[in-house]
């Protein structure tokens, strides 16, 4: 078991690693220039920015955590009620 955590971290590292090392290396200032659809740029980049974005990821973040800890509760009230019905129906006896 340990061998096999071992050879996955060592895959994974390298899995990592390896890009960065055979990745061409030449920044030039036209690959730094933000791209507009094929636009000049207008403006700076580092504007402000509108604080009922961020209310509304804020809202959707909570949502998304609310329904990780919600469907399983769901999954598991569907299997429970189906294990109620299939006990009431004696589908469980093994005779």
């Amino acid at each position: 078991m340990l061998m096999i955590f071992a050879i996955a971290a060592l895959v994974a590292g390298a899995l990592v690693l390896l890009p960065s090392l055979i990745a061409p290396r030449r920044p030039t200032p036209v690959k730094a220039q933000a791209f507009e659809c094929g636009k000049d740029p207008i403006g700076i980049a580092e504007g402000r920015f509108a604080i009922k974005f961020s209310t509304i990821a804020i809202f959707f973040i909570l949502v998304d955590i609310e329904l990780v800890f919600v469907w399983p509760c769901v999954f598991l009230s569907i299997l429970m009620l189906g294990f109620a019905y299939m006990w009431r129906k004696g589908g469980l006896e093994w005779e």
